[in-house]
């Protein structure tokens, strides 16, 4: 069996670690920062942050096809760059219009290196462990997820220093900007000689085909898209609405951070035990399994308005993301052919990206304008929606268009 664990597949996992660590250490605490700092009503904070998942969605698409079309390392090192400097700004940012500004083009470069890293993840690891590969790959964001929040509220608790946070993120995606710049790239596998040719990159081909949608976009994906962004809408509305919600309505000021390492034990569990179905090819199996057990945490959470809802729809909805991303993700990957690859990468993230922004947005004004109890309602319905669909029609679509 040929090796997994590669040197530069721990490289881009580690990398992938730091990306998600500098990401989340400050996340949960956003929305009391702009409450705190700036005064923001909850409507505002969602705009706010709305804006950041709204670049990034705009930057998926063209990020696939430059993944696709130039150098992947040189695509993937400018973005981290890009990413890791952002964070600087966050530090001198010293008004509302100065932090929206930075936080809205931060979005652009996070768009483009998840892409870029995901890709790169996928060319180095051998193809008969492919499938296997990009389950351990994931294991990277829920470790980060589980540490990086607990992190920065413990912080916020005893130091109340969000300067403090900010060159934390600083400090974990410079790190994984240097860890990143010694992998070694490879040509994808599947490509022949003449596929990766100069004549036969995007770039010189007749301005029709570069322009047309299915470079920035794997159309062939779209069902699958729209269940994902269901499904990312109800995460959405929990992940930006946590840490206020436990503030204000549960009396919860320190208890975020376990929240996340609850949720991220319930990942981390359920995609070590999905992987032996992975390697078998079990795609379906382990996407309607997950989704259907995250559905009952997000009705637990809307519910159960008490600590028991709170954590412990943390562990339900973690033990079925776990089994449902990777298994989406890979089925993305064999919809698509080996020279769009990263567009197959890009198109998944875009329909996280979407179901994530409108979740931020109407879970805000519904927050403000009926309570976070009808949010919370809100997000569970929309991800019945995403459940019965695929259910209905995508799981058949996949079947009848997969490539491998």
């Amino acid at each position: 069996m040929e090796r997994l664990w590669s040197a530069d597949y721990i490289k881009v996992w580690t990398a992938n670690f730091m990306i998600f660590f500098s990401f989340m250490v400050v996340v949960p605490l956003l929305p009391l920062y702009l409450s705190e700092t700036f005064e923001c009503d909850k409507h505002t904070i969602g705009i706010v942050l709305s804006g950041y998942t709204i670049t990034a969605l705009l930057a998926r698409p063209f990020s696939g096809y430059l993944v696709d079309t130039l150098p992947r390392k040189l695509v993937l090192l400018t973005s981290y760059f890009l990413f890791f400097l952002f964070f600087g700004g966050y530090i001198i940012a010293s008004s509302l219009t100065l932090f929206t500004i930075v936080r809205t083009l931060h979005g652009a470069p996070m768009g483009t290196v998840t892409v870029a890293n995901s890709t790169m993840a996928i060319d180095v690891l051998p193809s008969s462990r492919r499938a296997e590969g990009i389950g351990y790959y994931g294991l990277s964001n829920n470790l980060a997820t589980a540490i990086a929040p607990t992190i920065g509220l413990l912080i916020y608790q005893y130091l109340h220093s969000y300067t403090l946070l900010f060159t934390i993120s600083l400090l974990a995606s410079g790190t994984g900007l240097l860890i990143n710049s010694t992998v070694k790239a490879r040509t994808p596998e599947g490509l022949s000689k003449q596929a990766t040719s100069p004549a036969c990159l995007p770039q010189k081909a007749p301005l029709r085909g570069v322009i047309s949608l299915d470079r920035f976009l794997l159309l062939k994906g779209w069902s699958e898209g729209l269940t994902l962004a269901c499904l990312s809408f109800s995460y959405g509305v929990l992940a930006t609405y946590l840490a206020i919600y436990g503030k204000e309505q549960l009396g919860i000021t320190s208890g975020t951070g376990l929240f996340f390492a609850i949720l991220c034990v319930g990942l981390m569990v359920s995609r070590l035990v999905g992987v032996r179905s992975l390697r078998q090819g079990r795609l379906l199996h382990n996407c309607a399994v997950g989704m259907t057990i995250s559905l009952f945490g997000y009705l637990l959470f809307a519910a159960v308005p008490n600590s028991l809802g709170y954590y412990g729809a943390a562990l339900i909805i973690g033990l079925g993301n776990g089994h449902m991303f990777p298994a989406m993700q890979n089925m993305f990957i064999n919809l698509a052919p080996a020279s769009k690859r990263g567009t197959a990468n890009s198109t998944m993230l875009v329909a996280w990206d979407v179901g994530i922004g409108f979740g931020i947005l109407f879970g805000g004004i519904t927050a403000e304008r009926l309570g976070y109890t009808p949010a919370f309602w809100l997000a569970w319905i929309v991800n019945v929606v995403g459940v019965a669909f695929f259910y209905l029609y995508a799981a058949s679509h996949y079947r009848r268009h997969r490539l491998n």
